[in-house]
């Protein structure tokens, strides 16, 4: 006779200020100041563009589930699966910049991204780091601090300077918390703060970030979606399946009505 066996799977803890580094012994409970160790020395960057290896040493805010900073950790630390499996999360945004003719600015990840590298995205999307100015513990002092963030990568990513991306210019929607995993080694598990932004810019591309950019409208985009061989980031297509045309479609005449929301959208 065959014995039956049950498999019990482990629920993943609910992560707190109080047990987030014992959870996590590579996360800092200082929000700003924390110590990280270096990606550069570290086994599991083996084969990556050394440029990327650097920006893994960044600080980014980690999360409890209701967006209230709890700790820091290294952009290493924060997207590997191992962690995010066990449920750490941190802080994101995502841009999306929009020029006088309401096309919307996409970006290709450079093949040197080591997560979702080759793959279509909107305009900029990244982290705002454990930095004065950067960090928030509330809702509008966070929109504030992923608004310089933003400013800060728009330059890094796409040469965009900050005098044709205003701070206060950056209209905050909503937050979207997802997880996806890149490949069987990175991922992403995010809070993720969606900006939008109606600006004629220049660009110069960094190519280590970007490999290729291209203005699309409406009909653009849902074309591209129907190409062979054109990939999308993850968090991309979950905005784009939920709410982000109907945005556009309110672009300059009732975006309002959209905008501060103060739920955090569940997309998991």
């Amino acid at each position: 006779m065959s014995a039956t066996v049950t498999l019990t799977q482990v629920p993943i803890p609910t992560i707190t200020a109080e047990n987030v580094q014992s959870l996590f012994p590579d996360v800092d409970t200082s929000v700003i100041g924390g110590t990280h160790s270096s990606a550069a020395r570290d086994n599991d960057m083996e084969g990556y563009d050394e440029e990327q290896i650097k920006l893994m040493d960044e600080v980014c805010i980690v999360l409890d589930d209701n967006d209230t900073p709890i700790g820091s950790a290294s952009k290493k630390v924060c997207h590997l699966m191992d962690n995010i499996s066990k449920g750490l999360l941190h802080r994101a945004f995502s841009v999306f910049l929009f020029d006088s003719e309401n096309r919307l600015l996409l970006q290709q990840r450079a093949t040197e991204k080591i997560t979702f590298p080759d793959m279509w995205t909107n305009t900029c999307c990244s982290h705002p780091l454990g930095i004065p100015g950067e960090t928030g513990n509330g809702l509008e002092e966070s929109i504030q601090g992923v608004r310089r963030a933003a400013v800060r990568k728009l330059d890094q990513e796409l040469g965009i300077k900050a005098e044709q991306v205003p701070i206060d210019n950056f209209k905050f929607l909503t937050r979207i918390h997802y997880m996806s995993p890149s490949d069987g080694k990175w991922g992403e598990h995010e809070v993720d703060y969606i900006l939008f932004i109606k600006a004629n810019v220049d660009l110069a591309v960094n190519p280590n970030e970007v490999q290729d950019t291209r203005y699309v409208s409406q009909a653009d985009l849902k074309t591209m979606f129907k190409q062979e061989g054109l990939k999308f980031t993850p968090w991309f297509k979950l905005i784009c399946q939920s709410m982000l045309f109907e945005w556009w479609n309110h672009l300059d005449t009732g975006l309002e009505n959209y905008m501060g929301e103060k739920e955090i959208r569940r997309m998991l």
